[in-house]
């Protein structure tokens, strides 16, 4: 596999990363800055090359990572991504299928015990869509395995198990998944805000980020939306700096 080393985040972190295939970019730079962690312990599930929990953990001196990856290849990436951004002693890399809670605890990711869960699944189900070529992309565009009616709901509820009573699960998506997001959210996730990310003023909601509490009895709300580009193309100036790692996602009260 041809690697590349890019900076990222305004050089905040330097990342190695498949030339060809899937690649960090905008959808790990919104989830890193919707991420709400003083210190404690990150589960981020598929998690790639690391990027977004690397972002997460890289200014918080108390915080630490678990990044779940089945991809060998690159989870041996993250591994080298957390020792070059001297994270090795802060971020653990875990091979597993989060699917299967009996490798998960064998892997020592037990349940229950992260302070804030992230993800940014798959976002097709299998047979849904035409699959790439590229085996790395298609891994991360559309669960693997056999057709399955609600694999994001699964998928979900997987992350959620991970997590602590009191703790946050944030994700990003597609708008048109919110169905099944809300099925597998239902009855775990409570205080559950809703953020749409529109590419352009005028458009249509192209990602949707998701954050709630993991217990909590609070009311689903609508966040204020992100517009990424200004009509010139160029990223408007809130989305620019949280490229840059400058600042946090506003989530609105």
């Amino acid at each position: 596999m041809s690697l590349s080393c890019d900076p990222w985040l305004g050089g905040r972190l330097s990342l190695l990363q498949p030339r060809r295939g899937h690649r960090v970019g905008s959808d790990a730079a919104l989830l890193s800055a919707a991420a709400d962690l003083h210190d404690g312990r990150v589960v981020d599930v598929g998690a790639g090359v690391g990027a977004v929990a690397l972002a997460i953990i890289a200014p918080r001196d108390a915080a630490s990572a678990d990044c779940v990856e089945i991809d060998p290849e690159l989870a041996a990436i993250a591994v080298d991504n957390a020792a070059r951004n001297d994270l090795g002693d802060r971020a653990r890399v875990v091979r597993v299928d989060v699917f299967d809670a009996r490798a998960r605890r064998a892997a020592g990711l037990a349940d229950e015990a992260a302070d804030l869960v992230v993800t940014n699944p798959p976002f097709f189900a299998p047979g849904s869509v035409r699959v790439s070529p590229n085996a790395g992309k298609a891994r991360a565009h559309v669960f693997q395995g056999e057709a399955d009616d609600a694999p994001l709901a699964r998928w979900i509820r997987a992350c959620i198990a991970l997590l602590k009573p009191g703790g946050r699960f944030v994700m990003i998506h597609r708008p048109d998944a919110l169905a099944e997001i809300l099925a597998g959210t239902a009855n775990r996730v409570g205080g559950l805000a809703l953020l749409p990310i529109h590419p352009r003023a005028g458009a249509s909601a192209h990602r949707l980020l998701v954050s709630g509490v993991k217990g909590s009895k609070a009311p689903l709300r609508i966040a204020p939306a992100l517009v990424l580009h200004g009509a010139d193309g160029r990223f408007a100036p809130e989305a620019e700096a949280i490229h840059r790692g400058e600042r946090p996602i506003d989530w609105g009260e």
